[in-house]
């Protein structure tokens, strides 16, 4: 029964890399994690301030009812906020697109003045030839934009069904029945959501000290160069925010910092996408680093299994890697075997 429980849940684990379900099994943690902690939250809170009236409190039931409905709608409400401040952006998309064209033509007919005569005229002479450019790169690309878009969608579908199902298990009740292998499958997935605890704990740390770095580098570094970046604080938030999710998230907030760099001038975006890779490349050693202290893990193995997992799987190995590296540790401890 004990080898059967590991195969099921190692073969579980491998079908989740090989599907691309990842963030269905992330955001099932998240959901279960967030609705329980929630719902404790909720618990101490309303016994606590309806214990001095000798009122009932909330019952443990109804405080996992509320924090699954509340960890289930938070997305939503999300989303349709993000909708309604996008409605301005996308009524104004016309203008920001001719802007750009322009701005592109500029930057194009000056390389033209300064590249020799052989190489400026493989350059396009104008917005309109810039236009031109850009409408045959896209029909050239529709099929696999759109397949990427499909992508896209289906994974944010997969993620909001694993939030579903995280917060619905953190709101039932723990049961303690069942058979041999039901016990056993239970003891490895307590294992499991204890090694996704302590990554999140770590990535925590990880997302403050990337923002750190990104507000000395925006209000400091920058301006000693006489460069200046709109929305600074929105950057600094979602460094922070993005940079709860490990290595995806940092590659999302450097992607946007650099886009609002190139609005600026080519001179900032060089600057931007210099210093965000300097630090995506540390967050190797940030992340081993951090996560290995909270996790009883050497530097050099997370390392190793990062690099390993990112080869095998690409860049969901790569996410996969501290916990599932974790989580096996964990099993390895409890068997006595490390």
């Amino acid at each position: 029964m004990v080898i059967a429980s590991y195969l099921l849940i190692a073969g579980a684990l491998l079908l989740v890399m090989w599907h691309g379900l990842l963030p269905g099994l992330l955001c099932v943690c998240i959901g279960f994690l967030a609705t329980r902690r929630l719902a404790r939250g909720l618990d101490a809170v309303v016994v606590r301030r309806h214990r001095a009236a000798l009122q009932a409190p909330f019952t443990s039931p109804m405080a996992r009812a509320i924090a699954a409905t509340l960890v289930m709608l938070a997305p939503l409400v999300v989303m349709a906020l993000a909708f309604s401040q996008a409605r301005e952006f996308v009524l104004n998309a016309p203008d920001q697109y001719r802007e750009l064209l322009d701005y592109i033509a500029r930057t194009v007919l000056e390389l033209r003045l300064k590249l020799p005569a052989d190489m400026a005229v493989y350059l396009p002479e104008g917005a309109a030839d810039v236009q031109r450019l850009v409408a045959g790169y896209l029909r050239a690309q529709a099929g696999m934009l759109a397949l990427t878009g499909r992508a896209w969608l289906g994974g944010l579908l997969f993620a909001y069904v694993g939030l579903l199902v995280g917060a619905l298990a953190g709101a039932g009740m723990a049961s303690v029945g069942g058979g041999p292998l039901t016990v056993l499958l239970r003891q490895r997935i307590t294992l499991f959501g204890e090694a996704f605890g302590q990554i999140v704990a770590a990535q925590f740390w990880i997302a403050a000290f990337n923002a750190l770095l990104t507000t000395v580098f925006l209000l400091l570094l920058l301006p000693l160069w006489d460069l200046r970046l709109p929305y600074t604080p929105a950057l600094i938030t979602l460094t922070f925010v993005a940079g709860l999710v490990p290595i995806v998230g940092n590659l999302l907030c450097n992607a946007v910092i650099t886009m609002v760099g190139l609005s600026v001038s080519p001179i900032a975006a060089i600057a931007c996408l210099l210093f965000l890779i300097l630090i995506h490349k540390a967050e190797y050693v940030i992340n081993a680093k951090v996560v290995g202290s909270r996790t009883q893990m050497a530097v050099w193995e997370l390392l190793a299994v990062m690099f390993m997992a990112e080869a095998v799987f690409g860049p969901a190995g790569l996410v996969a890697a501290p916990l599932f590296y974790a989580y096996l540790k964990k099993e390895l401890q409890a068997a006595q075997l490390v």
